[in-house]
């Protein structure tokens, strides 16, 4: 039996069908960044913070569309490898983290790995098949901002 035969037909549940999807390919990313020892959120993580850091939790929360709670708990392991690091701020009560240097050296040796399977994606997806992808990420989150959901610490 071949293991397309052993796939699951879509759910009737859109939101099944997403999450099946995002888990899919959350492995296939975790698998291909394995050598430098990164998971696939971990590795964004690093690269928004390296983008546009050093920055607070929220910013980082709002950029990464990602629940408060649920980044702060994705970014313990990143901090405990030392990659991130807290840098002091004016405000003693604001918390904001920037990339160390461990943490660029962990980018650089990842970033090979992201681009080799960004390019399968490509090649096994098709790029008109990522782009109605992103089409659809933008509208289905178009409908949580319509709603005024769409912030930080209420979105996972």
């Amino acid at each position: 039996m071949s293991p397309w035969q052993t796939l699951q037909k879509p759910s009737t549940c859109n939101c099944t069908n997403l999450r099946r999807a995002a888990r899919a390919i959350t492995k296939i990313y975790d698998k291909a960044l394995a050598p430098s020892n990164l998971k696939a959120t971990q590795f964004a993580a690093l690269m928004y913070i390296k983008d546009h850091g050093p920055l607070n939790i929220s910013t980082l929360s709002t950029i990464m569309v990602l629940d408060r709670t649920t980044l702060v708990r994705n970014l313990k392991h990143l901090e405990n490898a030392v990659l991130i690091e807290n840098v002091p701020t004016s405000d003693s009560r604001e918390r904001q983290i920037n990339i160390t240097e461990d943490g660029r050296r962990a980018v650089e040796l990842a970033f090979p790995h992201w681009k080799q399977v960004q390019r399968e994606m490509v090649n096994k997806i098709g790029s008109d098949n990522l782009k109605t992808l992103d089409f659809i990420v933008t509208i289905v989150e178009s409908v949580l901002l319509d709603n005024g959901e769409l912030t930080a610490g209420k979105t996972e």
